[in-house]
């Protein structure tokens, strides 16, 4: 497994601590500090944690973008009501689809849906694929 699928996989874990905490991740200036402690605990990887770093930040920084493509690309659900796992998969995916230059939509969906096969349900993977590509059409047509 790459680099970046363990800091994918760190950051889902880290998003599903804080929504079960209430914490609202990304906010703040104690997100590195509670990150460096859920490192600690978990062994995420050292070579993993700058790139799970930079996905805190970004997700935090454009949560209401990013929250907003899935809920309006997420037809008859509603974001709280979507399962916390694929809910914190969707957001690391649209934010790297509209704000990572360097990681191809596809590269970033594909890794979603593994990611969901690994930590969701068994429906996890086509409800997280369905969203996102309808997001990379979106994003196809929409060149800002």
């Amino acid at each position: 497994m790459g680099i970046r699928r363990n800091a994918r996989e760190a950051v889902l874990q880290f998003l599903f601590q804080d929504d079960f905490l209430g914490h609202d991740s990304g906010q703040g200036g104690d997100v590195e500090q509670r990150f460096a402690d859920f490192c600690s605990l978990y062994d995420v990887q050292k070579k993993a944690r700058p790139y799970a770093l930079q996905l805190l930040a970004g997700i935090g920084r454009e949560r209401a973008h990013v929250d907003e493509s899935i809920r309006s690309h997420a037809s008859n659900w509603r974001l709280e009501r979507i399962d916390a796992t694929d809910r914190n998969i969707l957001r690391i995916a649209v934010y790297e689809m509209r704000y990572q230059a360097d990681v191809p939509p596809e590269v970033a969906i594909n890794e979603a849906v593994e990611i969901a096969k690994r930590f969701g349900t068994d429906e996890s993977p086509a409800f997280v694929n369905g969203i996102l590509d309808s997001i990379k059409v979106s994003l196809s047509l929409d060149p800002s």
